[in-house]
């Protein structure tokens, strides 16, 4: 995915691409002993899995993201194929906070979402933990 951080002062104010890599944590609605019963699985990982790319993934790969103050500024970017225009600054917070909305609205009923880490980078991501408190490194 590429974006852009319209009124950045660095060069992440232009056009640039990352390989991001999303980590999804979550628990279910329920108290545990010894042992989850039945097959022993929250939720089954491929479901996740497919909950994610479904839900976020598709959304998001080979695609332009960029804010509408960014586009009214550079309107020559307003007609690409693969744009998806935000109200807001795409930024990995942003980002964590969109994610955190469509997965809690997709997950199936007793399971939530316990943590997110968003990577930009190898080592530069952002973290979303619950009551909307992050912690980007």
């Amino acid at each position: 995915m590429a974006h852009a951080i319209h009124g950045y002062p660095g060069s992440c104010k232009n056009i640039h691409g990352h390989s991001y890599e999303l980590h999804v944590t979550v628990t279910r609605n329920a108290t545990y002993k010894n042992a989850i019963p039945g097959t022993g699985l929250l939720i089954d990982f491929k479901d996740i899995k497919k909950i994610v790319c479904n839900t976020i993934i598709e959304k998001f790969d080979h695609k332009v993201v960029l804010s509408q103050a960014y586009l009214q500024a550079n309107g020559s970017f307003s007609n690409n194929e693969n744009l998806v225009s935000w109200q807001m600054e795409p930024t990995a917070e942003n980002m964590l906070l969109f994610i955190k909305q469509q997965l809690e609205e997709a997950l199936p009923a007793g399971i939530r979402l316990l943590y997110l880490k968003l990577f930009e980078t190898k080592d530069s991501y952002a973290e979303w933990l619950p009551a909307n408190t992050f912690a980007p490194y």
